[in-house]
Protein backbone atom coordinates (compact mmCIF):
# COMPACT_ATOMS: atom_id res chain seq x y z
CA UNK A 1 0.00 0.00 0.00
CA UNK A 2 1.79 3.69 -0.74
CA UNK A 3 2.14 5.64 1.72
CA UNK A 4 -0.72 8.73 1.22
CA UNK A 5 0.06 11.39 -1.46
CA UNK A 6 2.01 9.05 -3.76
CA UNK A 7 0.28 7.67 -6.26
CA UNK A 8 1.31 3.98 -7.44
CA UNK A 9 3.15 3.39 -10.81
CA UNK A 10 0.11 2.43 -13.11
CA UNK A 11 2.58 0.39 -14.64
CA UNK A 12 3.47 -1.45 -11.68
CA UNK A 13 0.41 -2.19 -10.67
CA UNK A 14 -0.96 -3.47 -13.93
CA UNK A 15 1.91 -5.99 -14.40
CA UNK A 16 2.00 -7.25 -10.75
CA UNK A 17 -1.74 -7.85 -10.96
CA UNK A 18 -1.44 -9.99 -14.83
CA UNK A 19 1.46 -11.53 -13.02
CA UNK A 20 -0.56 -12.46 -10.05
CA UNK A 21 -3.86 -14.14 -11.63
CA UNK A 22 -3.80 -17.60 -10.63
CA UNK A 23 -0.53 -17.27 -8.89
CA UNK A 24 0.85 -16.84 -5.52
CA UNK A 25 2.91 -13.54 -4.38
CA UNK A 26 5.87 -16.09 -3.43
CA UNK A 27 6.19 -17.38 -6.87
CA UNK A 28 5.25 -13.76 -8.49
CA UNK A 29 8.00 -11.99 -6.56
CA UNK A 30 11.07 -12.88 -7.84
CA UNK A 31 9.30 -12.30 -11.81
CA UNK A 32 8.14 -8.64 -10.87
CA UNK A 33 11.81 -7.42 -10.15
CA UNK A 34 13.27 -9.10 -12.93
CA UNK A 35 10.43 -7.85 -15.47
CA UNK A 36 11.02 -3.94 -13.63
CA UNK A 37 15.05 -4.63 -14.08
CA UNK A 38 14.98 -5.73 -17.44
CA UNK A 39 11.93 -2.99 -19.08
CA UNK A 40 11.77 -0.03 -16.48
CA UNK A 41 8.84 1.39 -18.37
CA UNK A 42 6.14 0.33 -20.33
CA UNK A 43 7.70 1.70 -23.23
CA UNK A 44 10.48 -0.70 -22.46
CA UNK A 45 8.11 -3.30 -22.49
CA UNK A 46 6.95 -2.73 -25.43
CA UNK A 47 9.81 -2.13 -27.85
CA UNK A 48 11.13 -5.66 -26.37
CA UNK A 49 11.49 -8.72 -28.20
CA UNK A 50 8.63 -10.93 -27.90
CA UNK A 51 10.83 -13.93 -27.83
CA UNK A 52 12.72 -12.31 -24.44
CA UNK A 53 9.76 -11.66 -22.55
CA UNK A 54 8.87 -15.04 -22.92
CA UNK A 55 12.16 -16.22 -22.12
CA UNK A 56 11.80 -13.94 -18.60
CA UNK A 57 8.46 -15.48 -18.15
CA UNK A 58 8.78 -18.81 -18.11
CA UNK A 59 7.81 -21.20 -15.29
CA UNK A 60 4.90 -18.88 -14.32
CA UNK A 61 2.33 -20.25 -16.46
CA UNK A 62 -0.27 -19.29 -17.77
CA UNK A 63 1.65 -17.81 -20.97
CA UNK A 64 -1.65 -16.58 -22.33
CA UNK A 65 -0.97 -13.40 -19.87
CA UNK A 66 2.74 -12.80 -20.99
CA UNK A 67 1.56 -12.38 -24.37
CA UNK A 68 -1.31 -10.27 -23.29
CA UNK A 69 1.46 -8.22 -21.33
CA UNK A 70 3.65 -7.57 -24.86
CA UNK A 71 0.64 -6.67 -26.56
CA UNK A 72 -1.00 -4.14 -24.21
CA UNK A 73 2.17 -2.84 -23.34
CA UNK A 74 2.66 -2.12 -27.49
CA UNK A 75 -0.93 -0.49 -26.94
CA UNK A 76 -0.27 1.87 -24.56
CA UNK A 77 3.20 3.02 -25.99
CA UNK A 78 1.62 3.46 -29.57
CA UNK A 79 -2.06 4.37 -29.17
CA UNK A 80 -1.88 6.22 -25.22
CA UNK A 81 1.33 7.99 -26.19
CA UNK A 82 3.14 5.61 -23.23
CA UNK A 83 0.64 6.42 -20.79
CA UNK A 84 -2.08 4.10 -19.54
CA UNK A 85 -5.94 5.04 -19.29
CA UNK A 86 -7.14 6.37 -16.29
CA UNK A 87 -10.48 4.94 -16.15
CA UNK A 88 -11.95 1.40 -16.02
CA UNK A 89 -13.43 1.80 -19.82
CA UNK A 90 -10.10 3.09 -21.36
CA UNK A 91 -8.48 0.34 -19.35
CA UNK A 92 -10.58 -2.78 -20.68
CA UNK A 93 -10.07 -1.69 -24.24
CA UNK A 94 -7.07 -2.51 -23.98
CA UNK A 95 -5.04 -6.51 -24.43
CA UNK A 96 -5.72 -8.57 -21.93
CA UNK A 97 -7.97 -6.64 -19.23
CA UNK A 98 -10.97 -7.87 -17.96
CA UNK A 99 -12.78 -6.42 -15.53
CA UNK A 100 -10.95 -7.32 -12.46
CA UNK A 101 -7.46 -5.81 -13.56
CA UNK A 102 -9.11 -2.91 -15.11
CA UNK A 103 -10.98 -2.06 -11.47
CA UNK A 104 -7.64 -2.80 -9.42
CA UNK A 105 -5.54 -0.48 -11.49
CA UNK A 106 -8.02 2.20 -11.47
CA UNK A 107 -8.64 1.83 -7.96
CA UNK A 108 -4.85 1.54 -6.91
CA UNK A 109 -3.03 4.10 -9.48
CA UNK A 110 -6.08 6.71 -10.33
CA UNK A 111 -7.85 6.57 -7.24
CA UNK A 112 -11.16 5.73 -9.06
CA UNK A 113 -14.12 4.40 -6.92
CA UNK A 114 -13.66 0.72 -8.66
CA UNK A 115 -15.22 -2.51 -6.88
CA UNK A 116 -12.17 -4.84 -7.25
CA UNK A 117 -12.89 -8.18 -6.69
CA UNK A 118 -10.26 -11.07 -6.88
CA UNK A 119 -10.49 -14.39 -5.19
CA UNK A 120 -9.53 -13.02 -1.83
CA UNK A 121 -12.40 -10.26 -1.91
CA UNK A 122 -14.82 -12.76 -3.08
CA UNK A 123 -13.87 -15.03 0.25
CA UNK A 124 -14.34 -11.73 2.50
CA UNK A 125 -17.64 -10.90 0.75
CA UNK A 126 -19.35 -14.70 1.04
CA UNK A 127 -18.57 -14.77 4.23
CA UNK A 128 -19.57 -10.90 5.40
CA UNK A 129 -22.92 -11.85 4.03
CA UNK A 130 -23.09 -15.24 4.09
CA UNK A 131 -24.11 -15.22 0.16
CA UNK A 132 -25.38 -18.83 -0.61
CA UNK A 133 -25.48 -18.00 -4.13
CA UNK A 134 -22.49 -20.57 -5.62
CA UNK A 135 -19.25 -18.63 -7.20
CA UNK A 136 -18.85 -17.80 -10.09
CA UNK A 137 -22.72 -17.26 -10.54
CA UNK A 138 -22.59 -14.76 -7.13
CA UNK A 139 -20.03 -12.61 -8.63
CA UNK A 140 -22.17 -9.68 -9.90
CA UNK A 141 -23.77 -10.01 -6.75
CA UNK A 142 -20.27 -10.05 -5.02
CA UNK A 143 -19.43 -7.37 -7.17
CA UNK A 144 -22.56 -4.89 -6.13
CA UNK A 145 -22.18 -5.39 -2.44
CA UNK A 146 -18.07 -4.62 -3.03
CA UNK A 147 -19.02 -1.33 -4.91
CA UNK A 148 -21.45 -0.14 -2.22
CA UNK A 149 -18.58 -0.66 0.42
CA UNK A 150 -16.01 0.84 -1.57
CA UNK A 151 -14.97 4.76 -0.24
CA UNK A 152 -14.71 7.57 -2.73
CA UNK A 153 -12.46 8.59 -0.36
CA UNK A 154 -8.91 6.29 -0.95
CA UNK A 155 -10.58 3.73 -2.88
CA UNK A 156 -7.41 1.99 -4.13
CA UNK A 157 -6.36 1.64 -0.29
CA UNK A 158 -10.32 0.18 0.42
CA UNK A 159 -9.30 -2.49 -2.22
CA UNK A 160 -6.25 -3.39 -1.19
CA UNK A 161 -7.03 -3.65 2.50
CA UNK A 162 -9.69 -5.97 1.40
CA UNK A 163 -7.35 -8.42 -0.57
CA UNK A 164 -4.73 -8.28 2.25
CA UNK A 165 -7.64 -9.16 4.85
CA UNK A 166 -8.46 -12.11 2.36
CA UNK A 167 -5.40 -13.52 2.05
CA UNK A 168 -3.90 -12.90 5.72
CA UNK A 169 -6.85 -13.59 7.90
CA UNK A 170 -9.62 -14.33 6.16
CA UNK A 171 -7.96 -17.36 4.64
CA UNK A 172 -9.46 -20.36 2.99
CA UNK A 173 -9.12 -22.71 6.23
CA UNK A 174 -8.79 -21.66 9.64
CA UNK A 175 -9.26 -18.35 9.39
CA UNK A 176 -8.29 -15.83 12.16
CA UNK A 177 -12.09 -14.46 12.85
CA UNK A 178 -10.74 -13.36 16.56
CA UNK A 179 -8.34 -10.88 14.79
CA UNK A 180 -10.74 -9.48 11.75
CA UNK A 181 -12.08 -6.01 11.92
CA UNK A 182 -15.69 -6.93 10.41
CA UNK A 183 -16.20 -9.84 12.90
CA UNK A 184 -19.11 -8.05 14.46
CA UNK A 185 -21.10 -8.06 11.19
CA UNK A 186 -19.70 -10.93 9.69
CA UNK A 187 -23.40 -13.08 8.98
CA UNK A 188 -21.22 -16.25 8.54
CA UNK A 189 -19.64 -16.53 11.69
CA UNK A 190 -22.74 -15.50 13.65
CA UNK A 191 -24.58 -18.14 12.01
CA UNK A 192 -22.21 -21.23 10.18
CA UNK A 193 -19.43 -22.12 9.42
CA UNK A 194 -17.12 -19.53 7.94
CA UNK A 195 -14.88 -21.84 5.71
CA UNK A 196 -17.91 -23.44 4.07
CA UNK A 197 -18.03 -20.11 2.45
CA UNK A 198 -17.83 -19.06 -0.78
CA UNK A 199 -20.27 -21.84 -2.08
CA UNK A 200 -19.07 -23.64 -4.96
CA UNK A 201 -20.61 -25.45 -8.00
CA UNK A 202 -19.72 -29.18 -7.81
CA UNK A 203 -16.76 -29.65 -9.62
CA UNK A 204 -16.13 -31.61 -13.01
CA UNK A 205 -13.69 -34.09 -13.51
CA UNK A 206 -10.55 -32.82 -15.47
CA UNK A 207 -10.41 -34.73 -18.81
CA UNK A 208 -7.21 -36.47 -19.49
CA UNK A 209 -5.14 -35.66 -22.50
CA UNK A 210 -2.25 -38.56 -24.07
CA UNK A 211 1.23 -37.49 -25.71
CA UNK A 212 4.17 -38.01 -26.33
CA UNK A 213 7.63 -36.23 -25.93
CA UNK A 214 10.89 -36.61 -27.57
CA UNK A 215 14.17 -35.48 -26.55
CA UNK A 216 17.19 -35.55 -28.48
CA UNK A 217 20.18 -34.52 -26.78
CA UNK A 218 23.47 -34.34 -29.09
CA UNK A 219 27.22 -35.89 -27.63
CA UNK A 220 28.03 -32.41 -25.98
CA UNK A 221 24.92 -32.76 -24.04
CA UNK A 222 22.45 -30.17 -25.87
CA UNK A 223 19.30 -30.32 -26.75
CA UNK A 224 16.88 -30.21 -29.60
CA UNK A 225 14.16 -27.49 -29.55
CA UNK A 226 11.88 -25.87 -31.64
CA UNK A 227 8.87 -23.16 -31.41
CA UNK A 228 5.37 -23.95 -31.09
CA UNK A 229 3.14 -21.86 -33.19
CA UNK A 230 2.07 -17.82 -31.93
CA UNK A 231 -1.25 -19.46 -31.34
CA UNK A 232 -3.18 -22.13 -29.10
CA UNK A 233 -2.02 -23.30 -25.93
CA UNK A 234 1.53 -22.30 -24.89
CA UNK A 235 1.60 -20.15 -28.06
CA UNK A 236 5.03 -19.13 -29.06
CA UNK A 237 6.78 -20.90 -26.29
CA UNK A 238 9.55 -23.21 -26.51
CA UNK A 239 9.43 -27.27 -26.74
CA UNK A 240 10.60 -30.83 -27.84
CA UNK A 241 9.45 -31.99 -30.36
CA UNK A 242 5.86 -34.75 -29.53
CA UNK A 243 2.97 -36.28 -31.20
CA UNK A 244 -0.50 -33.82 -30.62
CA UNK A 245 -1.95 -34.17 -27.31
CA UNK A 246 -5.50 -36.11 -27.37
CA UNK A 247 -8.02 -37.39 -25.35
CA UNK A 248 -8.41 -40.53 -27.59
CA UNK A 249 -7.14 -43.95 -26.13
CA UNK A 250 -6.37 -44.83 -28.86
CA UNK A 251 -4.17 -42.27 -30.32
CA UNK A 252 -0.44 -42.99 -30.61
CA UNK A 253 1.86 -42.08 -27.78
CA UNK A 254 4.29 -45.15 -28.53
CA UNK A 255 7.70 -44.80 -30.13
CA UNK A 256 5.79 -45.62 -33.15
CA UNK A 257 5.25 -41.91 -33.55
CA UNK A 258 8.45 -40.93 -32.96
CA UNK A 259 9.76 -37.45 -35.39
CA UNK A 260 12.53 -39.61 -36.64
CA UNK A 261 14.92 -42.88 -36.72
CA UNK A 262 16.99 -42.90 -33.93
CA UNK A 263 17.84 -45.38 -30.89
CA UNK A 264 15.15 -44.24 -28.66
CA UNK A 265 14.82 -45.05 -25.46
CA UNK A 266 11.94 -44.98 -22.83
CA UNK A 267 12.17 -42.94 -19.91
CA UNK A 268 8.84 -42.91 -18.18
CA UNK A 269 6.19 -40.55 -18.06
CA UNK A 270 5.07 -37.02 -16.97
CA UNK A 271 1.55 -35.44 -15.53
CA UNK A 272 0.87 -31.49 -15.98
CA UNK A 273 -2.32 -30.24 -14.88
CA UNK A 274 -3.84 -27.54 -16.89
CA UNK A 275 -6.23 -25.23 -16.20
CA UNK A 276 -9.19 -27.48 -18.01
CA UNK A 277 -7.36 -31.26 -18.44
CA UNK A 278 -4.29 -33.56 -17.71
CA UNK A 279 -1.92 -34.53 -19.45
CA UNK A 280 0.25 -37.45 -19.41
CA UNK A 281 3.27 -37.59 -21.49
CA UNK A 282 4.88 -40.79 -22.60
CA UNK A 283 8.96 -39.29 -22.77
CA UNK A 284 11.09 -40.85 -25.17
CA UNK A 285 15.44 -39.87 -25.25
CA UNK A 286 17.70 -40.89 -28.27
CA UNK A 287 21.62 -39.57 -28.55
CA UNK A 288 21.77 -38.26 -32.21
CA UNK A 289 24.50 -36.63 -34.09
CA UNK A 290 24.72 -32.79 -34.14
CA UNK A 291 23.17 -32.28 -37.32
CA UNK A 292 19.35 -30.84 -38.20
CA UNK A 293 17.29 -33.71 -37.66
CA UNK A 294 15.12 -34.86 -40.86
CA UNK A 295 11.21 -34.48 -41.05
CA UNK A 296 9.73 -31.88 -39.10
CA UNK A 297 12.60 -31.79 -36.82
CA UNK A 298 14.69 -29.49 -38.88
CA UNK A 299 11.64 -26.74 -39.50
CA UNK A 300 11.65 -24.27 -37.33
CA UNK A 301 14.64 -25.94 -34.56
CA UNK A 302 17.81 -25.50 -32.76
CA UNK A 303 20.62 -26.81 -30.72
CA UNK A 304 20.81 -25.35 -27.34
CA UNK A 305 23.55 -25.87 -25.11
CA UNK A 306 23.00 -27.50 -21.48
CA UNK A 307 24.47 -24.61 -19.65
CA UNK A 308 21.44 -22.16 -21.23
CA UNK A 309 19.22 -24.49 -21.38
CA UNK A 310 16.98 -23.30 -18.38
CA UNK A 311 17.35 -19.81 -19.71
CA UNK A 312 14.92 -20.69 -23.04
CA UNK A 313 11.10 -19.70 -22.88
CA UNK A 314 10.47 -23.39 -21.82
CA UNK A 315 7.00 -24.04 -19.91
CA UNK A 316 6.91 -26.28 -17.33
CA UNK A 317 4.98 -28.93 -19.30
CA UNK A 318 8.27 -29.13 -21.46
CA UNK A 319 10.71 -28.72 -18.14
CA UNK A 320 9.47 -31.92 -16.72
CA UNK A 321 9.52 -33.59 -19.99
CA UNK A 322 12.89 -32.97 -20.64
CA UNK A 323 13.83 -33.78 -16.55
CA UNK A 324 12.80 -36.55 -17.03
CA UNK A 325 14.89 -37.35 -19.87
CA UNK A 326 17.98 -35.89 -18.20
CA UNK A 327 17.82 -35.45 -14.91
CA UNK A 328 20.55 -32.91 -14.15
CA UNK A 329 18.84 -30.56 -16.82
CA UNK A 330 17.56 -28.51 -14.62
CA UNK A 331 18.34 -26.96 -10.58
CA UNK A 332 15.64 -26.56 -7.82
CA UNK A 333 15.76 -22.64 -8.80
CA UNK A 334 13.42 -24.10 -11.67
CA UNK A 335 10.81 -26.53 -9.99
CA UNK A 336 7.56 -25.12 -10.71
CA UNK A 337 5.97 -22.39 -8.75
CA UNK A 338 2.97 -23.04 -6.62
CA UNK A 339 -0.41 -21.17 -7.65
CA UNK A 340 -3.68 -20.65 -6.57
CA UNK A 341 -3.68 -17.40 -4.56
CA UNK A 342 -4.91 -14.87 -6.59
CA UNK A 343 -7.93 -16.46 -8.69
CA UNK A 344 -9.05 -13.48 -10.99
CA UNK A 345 -10.59 -12.68 -14.59
CA UNK A 346 -7.92 -10.70 -15.84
Amino acid sequence: MAARGVRPDPYHIWMSEVMLQQTTVQAVKAYFEKFRRLWPTVGDLAAADTEEVMKAWAGLGYYARARNLKKCAEAVARDHAGVFPDTEEGLKALPGIGDYTAAAVAAIAFNRRSAVLDGNVERVISRLHAIETPLPTAKPQMRALVAAMTPRDRPGDFAQGMMDLGATICTPKRPACSLCPLNETCLALKTVDPETFPRKAAKKGKPLRLGAAFVAVDADGAVYLRKRAETGLLGGMTEVPGTAWTSRIDGDTSIEARPFPAEWQPCGAITHVFTHFELRLSVYRATVARAPPIGTMGENGWWEPAETLAGQALPTVMKKAIAQAIPQAFGPQDAEPKRQMRKTTA
